[in-house]
């Protein structure tokens, strides 16, 4: 049965914390996996998702499954925290959701709808974007094609090459997909002038947004991050959208994401939501319940809310504190250009400017490891050895 399969080669990301972990000198640096990090080098489980645990299993009485769209209350906290309860369309009638498994399962989930929807329409992806968004919304049928977006030169978003290339090469009804806030792998945002432009320039050329908000919150505020999908659940008609609880309450491996739907009509919504439900049962039948439950509780829960956003704001402290170091290591060693970059962009990842081959100098002679492409997650560094990490950087480059 098995004889025509070959192996695949690792993934390149796994395989890098793999090397990093057999990597035997003291002084090596991780900056590869895009996971939160504590000053200890950990990934801590937060304070207030340890006490929900501990009520939930103090009064869990079954195990028994949900349903195939998962929690009602996970659903409706988070679309709340996401668009606030006075947001136009929040009681609309227009939404459809679903619990997901992770932010990847919610990609998934959501680019599925899209083909049943509509086979031929093509989803528009960034340059760069996440790894797996490709593989993820590729592997439904739906074909991809990408758009500039970040230039490796000005360590910014192309955002008129952006519109231009859309303009001239997507057709009504195709998917733009775009990056909620902390933009994976660049941490280059639009601004929120830009999304205030970008928002009419596809509603006049009748695209759908399919916006994928993985960080909130950990950029510059729960609000401010959140600018950009408010907008667009505002003024597009049709919107598809999908939100990570990962990152923002540290449970990676409880694999809990929302998928949101917004429908043109009212009359839509029935039918999108038991899409929701019957396309997940064919992919993974019912979500995973626990992390979804330590979200629901912490949300519906005043105190343990309010703990949540204060280790939330403390992390996102941290990130924005390792990037003010590094901008200064970078500018105080003569990489003014580069300074200004990283601490213009936002969230855990920041693409710096070297080539595959600088990457691989700097595990080798420095025993510090970024991707190929260059992405750093600033989280895996800390206060004592950024400075070492920006002078191998600018030796590499020099």
């Amino acid at each position: 049965m098995f004889d025509r399969i070959s192996a695949v080669p690792p993934d390149a990301i796994m395989a890098l914390m793999q090397q990093c972990q057999a990597d035997e000198r003291p002084q090596k640096v991780d900056l590869g996996v895009g996971v939160y990090k504590d000053v200890a080098g950990t990934v801590p489980i937060m304070r207030a998702v340890k006490t929900a645990e501990e009520i939930i299993f103090g009064e869990e009485k079954t195990k028994t499954y949900v349903s195939t769209t998962g929690r009602v209350g996970f659903r409706d906290h988070v679309l709340d925290l996401v668009l606030g309860a006075d947001h136009p369309v929040r009681h609309s009638g227009r939404i459809a959701s679903s619990q997901a498994a992770g932010g990847s399962g919610a990609l998934r989930l959501g680019a599925q709808l899209a083909y049943a929807a509509s086979p031929d329409a093509t989803v528009w992806v960034s340059t760069p974007t996440w790894a797996n968004h490709v593989p993820l919304i590729g592997s439904t049928g739906l074909k991809l094609q990408s758009y500039p977006y970040y230039n490796r030169e000005t360590l910014g978003v192309d955002f008129d090459d952006m519109l231009a290339h859309l303009d001239s090469n997507a057709k009504p009804g195709d998917l733009v997909l775009l990056h909620g806030c902390c933009h994976n792998p660049t941490g280059a945002d639009l601004s929120d002038a830009q999304w205030d432009q970008l928002v009419p320039f596809l509603n006049e050329r009748k695209l759908v947004p399919f916006v994928d908000l993985a960080y909130l919150g950990l950029g510059l505020g729960l609000e401010e991050d959140g600018y950009g999908l408010r907008l667009v659940i505002r003024d597009c008609p049709e919107v598809i959208f999908t939100v990570s609880a990962s990152k923002n309450f540290g449970l990676y491996k409880e694999r809990v994401g929302l998928l949101g739907v917004i429908c043109a009509d009212t009359a839509h919504t029935p039918a999108v939501q038991s899409q929701l439900g019957a396309i997940q049962r064919t992919l993974i039948s019912m979500p995973p319940d626990h992390g979804a439950q330590i979200v629901e509780r912490i949300l519906g829960n005043g105190d343990l809310k309010r703990m949540w956003v204060d280790e939330l704001t403390e992390m996102r402290g941290r990130i924005r504190g390792l990037r003010q170091l590094l901008s200064e290591a970078l500018d105080v060693q003569g990489g003014e250009h580069i300074a200004r970059a990283v601490i213009n962009q936002n969230g855990m990842f920041s693409m710096l400017p070297v080539t595959k081959e600088q990457a691989e100098r700097l595990r080798l002679d420095h025993a510090i490891y970024m991707t190929n492409s260059g992405r750093i997650n600033i989280a895996g560094a800390n206060a004592s050895n950024i400075p070492s990490v920006a002078k191998a950087l600018l030796e590499v480059l020099s």
